[in-house]
C-alpha cells in the first residue's frame, strides 16, 4: 500500500530513543537483547539486521531482563532466524508490526487471574485478496520509498489498515530479517508496546476483514495450540482463539517471540490439526 510517508528524522538516519513507559512487560523487554547475545547468526545477517544502528532504536530496553529467558531455548528459537536469512539485495522488503498492548480484561479464557496482562494485536485478511486471502497477520505490509527504514514502514502500514495512531506507540526493535522464498520477500518484524491504546478498527474491508485484541493468556493456553499440517508439507505452531486459527509466518513469529521471552507454557506438539477449508482454497488448483 502507499501512502502519506510518516513524520520522522531523514530518510538513512536513526529514530530517536525515548525512554520506554515503566509498564512494558520484562518479558517483551527480554527478547531482543536474548538475539543479540546470540552468537552464531551469519556475519551477513548480523551485520545487516542485528548491527548497533538497528539495536539502538530503543536502547534502554532491560538488560536486566537476560537471565529471565530460558536459555535452552534460545538455540531453537534462533535457528528460525538463521534459516531464514535474507539475501543482501532481496526484491521485496516488507515490514509487519507485533504490537503489544495492556489487556483489556483481567481474567483469563476460564475465569482465572490473568498471568500475563497483555494483549496482541492481529488482523484477519479480506477472504478475496489474491495473496493470503483470510490469513490472520500482523499490520504490515511492503516498504515505500517515503518510508523511514521498516519501522516506519510498518507504523504507516497499521495507520493504513487499522487507524493505529504511531504516538501511541513505542516501539521496542526491529527483530532479524526472514526470507520468505516463494514471494522473494524479506520480513522485518518490529516489536513494540502500545502505550496509549484507542479503538481501531477496519480502514479498507477490501483488505482488512476483521481486527482483533487477543489476550495472551488465551493465545498461550495450551488448549488454543497445536501443530498445523497445511499445503506443500508444511508443518508449524498454530493457536484458535477467539475464532481466529492463526498459523504459517505469523504462528512461527508469535511462537518464537514468546519462546524467547520465556512465557510460553509447555503444550502438545503432537496435537494436529489440518489447514481449515476456507484457508486451504487459496492452495487448490484452478
Amino acid at each position: 500500500m502507499s501512502g502519506t510517508p510518516s513524520p520522522g528524522p531523514p530518510q538513512g538516519q536513526p529514530l530517536a530513543a525515548p525512554a520506554l513507559p515503566a509498564d512494558v512487560p520484562a518479558w517483551l523487554r527480554s527478547v531482543l537483547p536474548t538475539l543479540r547475545q546470540a552468537a552464531d547468526l551469519p556475519a551477513a545477517h548480523a551485520r545487516e539486521y542485528l548491527s548497533d544502528s538497528h539495536l539502538t532504536v530503543r536502547s534502554s530496553l532491560a538488560h536486566e531482563a537476560l537471565g529471565r529467558v530460558r536459555p535452552h531455548l534460545v538455540d531453537d528459537a534462533v535457528d528460525w532466524f538463521r534459516t531464514f536469512v535474507p539475501p543482501p539485495r532481496p526484491p521485496r522488503r516488507s515490514a509487519v508490526l507485533v504490537l503489544f498492548a495492556p489487556a483489556t480484561r483481567s481474567t483469563g479464557e476460564h475465569g482465572e487471574p490473568a498471568s500475563y496482562g497483555c494483549d496482541v494485536l492481529l488482523t484477519e485478511r479480506a477472504a478475496d485478496m489474491r495473496n493470503h486471502a483470510a490469513q490472520v497477520v500482523c499490520p504490515g505490509g511492503h516498504l515505500d520509498p517515503g518510508d523511514v527504514g521498516p519501522i516506519g514502514a510498518a507504523l504507516r502500514e497499521a495507520r493504513e489498515e487499522v487507524g493505529l495512531d504511531a504516538a501511541t506507540v513505542e516501539v521496542v526493535a526491529e527483530l532479524p530479517g526472514l526470507y520468505l522464498t516463494p514471494t522473494g520477500t524479506a520480513v522485518i518484524p518490529v516489536l513494540a508496546w502500545w502505550a496509549r491504546p484507542h479503538p481501531v478498527g477496519v480502514v479498507d474491508p477490501q483488505e482488512v476483514a476483521r481486527v482483533a485484541r487477543i489476550d495472551l493468556d488465551h493465545l498461550l493456553d495450551p488448549g488454543n495450540r497445536f501443530t498445523v499440517i497445511g499445503p506443500m508439507g508444511f508443518r508449524g505452531p498454530g493457536f484458535s482463539v477467539d475464532g481466529l486459527f492463526v498459523w504459517g509466518f505469523t504462528a512461527n513469529l508469535l511462537d518464537h517471540v514468546f519462546e524467547l521471552a520465556g512465557i510460553a507454557p509447555p503444550w502438545d506438539e503432537s496435537r494436529i490439526r489440518p489447514l481449515p477449508p476456507h484457508l486451504a482454497a487459496a492452495y487448490w488448483p484452478r
